[in-house]
């Protein structure tokens, strides 16, 4: 039995829209069902009708009626043409040249300061993502504070505010910090994209490979004493391993950033805990071994 709108309590229809929003569906449907494959049908008939309607020149003077001239046939034949394709829209995947993962490394490389770094990756255009979103999403909290936490990348509400971890999986993140003493006045927030690729999906190998300059080149600027990362993509990434995040999380490990090898933890996303809420428990494990670490750092 079909379920509309009117039938929901207004909290489970804003559950299901900011569910549509998350999943980056961004225009709702007509108020009317479209029949697709008769919509395509359609189509097809039109592209067919100018062939079968084709004749000869002389027919015109076989039926008694004067043939048209070819200049009174070009109007009805351009209405009648099939529409051109659509040029390549920017957010399809395209893998780009040698010469653009050249360009990231010698960007990242080239940046003295952390500012210098966000300058860079705005005038950085090698990366397809970038056409697609709407803003840079760079860095929040503080770039002094001794833990950096590098997430995937950003999602709809960071793409819209222009800052990480805001939405839902960033309120669950400033609870995690809360919960360890943590804000984001004492921690550093940023990720491995800084552009919200299309629909949420995970970023592809070359747009990882194509950041990774820059993420590399943030780390070793801001030069924090641990590196946390959430997440398979950070984690798989940075840490250079095949082994996915729950055979990861839990392990201290060494982030190579630049001269300094830097204590690094790979833990779950907060989005993948809000997907699979029993998994917190390995997450507050990973938090208690953090905060030990930090307290480590204090008593050192």
């Amino acid at each position: 039995m079909a379920i509309s709108a009117s039938d929901m309590t207004p909290q489970a229809l804003a559950a299901l829209l900011s569910f549509y929003a998350d999943s980056g569906v961004e225009e709702l449907c007509e108020d009317a069902a479209i029949d697709r494959f008769e919509q395509s049908a359609a189509q097809s008939r039109a592209k067919s009708r100018p062939q079968a309607a084709a004749a000869p020149a002389d027919s015109g003077q076989a039926s008694g009626h004067p043939a048209a001239s070819p200049q009174a046939e070009r109007p009805r034949a351009a209405a009648t043409a099939a529409p051109m394709t659509p040029a390549p829209q920017a957010s399809q995947l395209t893998i780009p040249g040698e010469a653009a993962f050249e360009d990231a490394r010698a960007l990242a490389a080239g940046a003295t300061t952390i500012a210098e770094l966000r300058a860079a990756l705005d005038g950085f255009t090698g990366c397809n993502l970038r056409h697609s979103a709407k803003t840079l999403v760079f860095a929040d909290g503080n770039p002094q504070a001794r833990v950096m936490f590098i997430g995937e990348a950003p999602g709809r509400e960071e793409d819209i505010q222009g800052a990480p971890f805001v939405g839902r999986a960033g309120q669950l993140l400033d609870r995690m910090l809360g919960a360890i003493g943590l804000d984001r006045d004492t921690a550093y927030i940023t990720n491995m994209i800084p552009w919200r690729p299309p629909g949420n999906r995970t970023p592809a190998p070359h747009e990882i490979e194509l950041c990774r300059p820059f993420i590399e080149r943030h780390v070793a600027l801001a030069a924090p004493k641990i590196v946390v990362m959430l997440g398979n993509v950070a984690s798989k990434s940075l840490l250079g391993t095949d082994k996915g995040i729950l055979s990861l999380r839990g392990t201290w490990m060494d982030f190579q950033a630049g001269e300094v090898r830097i204590p690094a933890l790979p833990t779950l996303h907060p989005a993948y805990l809000l997907r699979n809420p029993a998994q917190k428990r390995l997450v507050w494990a990973d938090l208690l071994s953090l905060q030990a670490r930090i307290e480590q750092l204090d008593a050192g």
